[in-house]
């Protein structure tokens, strides 16, 4: 099972990722359950359950028993038989999980790609594309870091340009972020943290200390 990092939090809070490497039959194993038979992609079929597999190592490594995992309507993952909060997510050969007791989460992996240039003006406001300027490893922090907090709010429907702000960061290997998630008439500040590898970006939800 090769988890490439894990790293605690707190009292029953930690991330993780995990480096896909196996087959599906032995994820399936590892994941207590079977990929959907609509997922037709084989790469799709792996990062699913490579994302339940990490899930049912942190649940298990933090002392809970794990019962499997279900989405609600707007499409987040929740635990069954738990009140824990959790985020996913996939970037092939990547999958990434957090769990947190208390406060909504988010993490997303992914490798930074010139795409991310050719939609920044759909992603990004005026301000954020002047500080990432041409640099694809910055839009990909800007990128997972709003994905983190599109995920954290739980909800469809949000503007990535105007409603999920980041504020301006200077790019090192690694460092803080401060977001906010403007809905619903109400302002919410989120502190998140990112990684920088030479295969891809990471950011995680931090929790308050």
């Amino acid at each position: 099972m090769p988890v490439a990092k894990l790293r605690t939090l707190g009292d029953e809070s930690c991330w993780a990722l995990w480096k896909i490497e196996e087959d599906e039959e032995t994820l399936s194993y590892h994941a207590m359950e079977s990929c959907p038979d609509d997922l037709i992609s084989r790469q799709k079929r792996l990062e699913y359950l490579a994302g339940r597999a990490l899930m049912k190592s942190m649940v298990e490594t933090i002392g809970m028993s794990y019962t499997g995992m279900r989405k609600d309507t707007a499409g987040k993952p929740f635990l069954k038989n738990s009140t824990h909060q959790v985020s996913l997510s996939h970037s092939f050969p990547y999958a990434a999980a957090q769990i947190h007791r208390d406060i909504s989460v988010g993490i997303d992996v992914e490798q930074p790609k010139d795409k991310l240039l050719r939609i920044a003006s759909r992603v990004l406001s005026k301000s954020e594309q002047q500080n990432a300027g041409h640099d694809p490893t910055k839009h990909c922090i800007y990128w997972c870091a709003k994905e983190a907090m599109y995920k954290i709010y739980g909800k469809r429907g949000l503007h990535f340009n105007s409603q999920l702000l980041i504020e301006p960061f200077g790019l090192a290997l690694n460092g803080g972020l401060s977001g906010r998630i403007i809905a619903d008439s109400t302002e919410v500040i989120v502190k998140m943290e990112y990684i920088v590898e030479p295969d891809f970006v990471l950011v995680t939800t931090k929790p308050e200390e």
